[in-house]
């Protein structure tokens, strides 16, 4: 409904509410100090694996955050299938190419932090005490935090299935038979093991970090400072490396959507039902042990989960709807004809633009943040949420950046089945009884965004409604 609030009252109230978000445009206030993440641990520890999630974490809520993996840097200048006795920490000749290459990387580092990165995520055995000084007196002087993850596994099965799904497929071993890579592994690894020192609260006590026993089984933490290392230790004390699926899907066709309106807190028409029916049939296929079951607090994701008995059904206010605020409850069309111009500054900045007294993409992350820590700590999840909420999801998982977030397609009556792996998301989509009608709800990001631009130019890709 109308609130007799003309364009430019309503731009200048959506400037200032932005003025006062939890995060700018440009960095979050989370972040005032560069830092530098350095793994620590022997081969086959799972620091990779750690790596990739908290880079893509740090990059979901905002921090700019990029991986420098030192074992590429020794397959492109010094070759792969490399000979174990370059690892043997008494060769010298190889100990100095491992510190050329260390450098190399560590320079690297360096200029993404000139070049405005917030957090590099250096990913390296870093296992003596020499090297992590030669880490930290590279950082000196230089405004930048240190904060060292160690990642200790003392667990054969966990090491050997490590070795055989991850390190015997890695680039080092495309020309060995696999039992020659599992004995040139086993012979690498024991050097390390001859060398490694492990981080030590009294030796280190100065330093930061965090060190990783078994697989998540004890943490053992060690002068935190600021807020960033912090969300940091609560993110990696929810990881879990256990098989699961998560299933993602966006509520059955809404009355709303057929009308081809926006947020709101409508019933299912007559196709949602159906589909809700579907959803019901297929999950209880699947006979997925230990399955949870969110929804959102409003009726449509609710309903669509009414057929997943005996299962308990969890509803989560951190899932409802991005909120639409003074666009709530009105289509495409007549957020153009009564708000012309915050409909052009919305397609300018999808991501970051708020709506009045309502919210933004960016602000929806933050509030997705418990969601994806509880998605972490948890097995199998059937998660029945919404088009902007299901697109924040996705972008995690699937490490999207915040220009593709709002225009990830999540078609209704779709499931989404996620099967995390080591270094990533295997993905599967599964269309539900086809036969049953469905609108489209995706509106593409129009040519022209300019706020001078015409009606139609502004409508040109809104899909077709009732």
């Amino acid at each position: 409904a109308s609130t007799g609030m003309d364009d430019k009252s309503m731009h200048d109230r959506r400037r200032e509410s932005s003025t006062s978000s939890a995060f700018s445009s440009s960095a979050p206030p989370i972040v005032n100090v560069p830092t530098c993440i350095v793994l620590v641990g022997l081969p086959a520890r799972g620091k990779t694996f750690i790596a990739k999630k908290l880079t893509r974490y740090l990059n979901w809520i905002g921090v700019s955050t990029k991986v420098f993996n030192v074992g590429d840097y020794r397959r492109r200048i010094a070759g792969v299938c490399l000979p174990p006795e370059f690892f043997d920490p008494d060769n010298t000749d190889g100990k100095a190419v491992r510190r050329r290459l260390a450098l190399e990387a560590l320079g690297d580092v360096m200029k993404w932090f000139d070049n405005g990165g917030q957090a590099a995520v250096f990913d390296a055995t870093n296992s003596t005490r020499e090297r992590r000084q030669l880490i930290c007196d590279e950082m000196a002087g230089k405004n930048i935090r240190v904060f060292f993850v160690e990642s200790v596994c003392n667990d054969p099965e966990v090491i050997d299935r490590n070795i055989r799904a991850v390190k015997l497929k890695s680039d080092d071993f495309t020309k060995c038979s696999p039992d020659e890579a599992m004995e040139n592994f086993k012979i690498r690894l024991g050097h390390y093991e001859r060398a490694y020192q492990p981080l030590d609260t009294e030796y280190d006590r100065e330093r930061s970090f965090v060190t990783i026993c078994d697989v998540g089984l004890r943490f053992v933490v060690n002068r935190i400072v600021g807020h960033l290392q912090s969300r940091m230790v609560y993110f990696l004390m929810n990881l879990h490396t256990n098989p699961r699926k998560i299933l993602l899907s966006r509520h059955g066709e809404s009355m709303l959507n057929r009308k081809g309106k926006i947020g709101g807190n409508a019933d299912l028409s007559e196709s949602g039902l159906q589909y809700a029916e579907c959803l019901g049939k297929f999950i209880l296929s699947r006979d997925l042990p230990d399955l949870r079951v969110w929804t959102s607090q409003l009726r449509r994701t609710i309903q669509t989960a009414g057929h997943v008995a005996p299962l308990h059904v969890e509803p989560w206010t951190a899932l409802n709807e991005i909120d639409a605020g003074e666009c709530d409850g009105l289509s495409y069309e007549e957020i153009q004809e009564k708000y012309g111009r915050e409909f052009a500054l919305r397609d300018q900045d999808k991501f970051r633009y708020r709506y009045p007294r309502g919210e933004s993409y960016q602000d929806l992350v933050t509030r997705l943040e418990p969601v994806i820590m509880e998605l972490e700590r948890q097995s199998n999840v059937l998660v029945v949420c919404h088009q902007a909420v299901m697109r924040c999801l996705l972008a995690y998982f699937l490490d999207k950046a915040q220009e593709q977030l709002p225009y990830l397609e999540v078609p209704l009556h779709t499931v989404i089945e996620l099967t995390p792996q080591a270094y990533g998301c295997h993905v599967e989509h599964h269309h539900l009884c086809p036969e049953i009608p469905v609108v489209n709800t995706h509106r593409p990001r129009p040519p022209k965004v300019d706020v001078d631009r015409a009606p139609q130019e502004a409508l040109v890709t809104v899909p077709a409604h009732d």
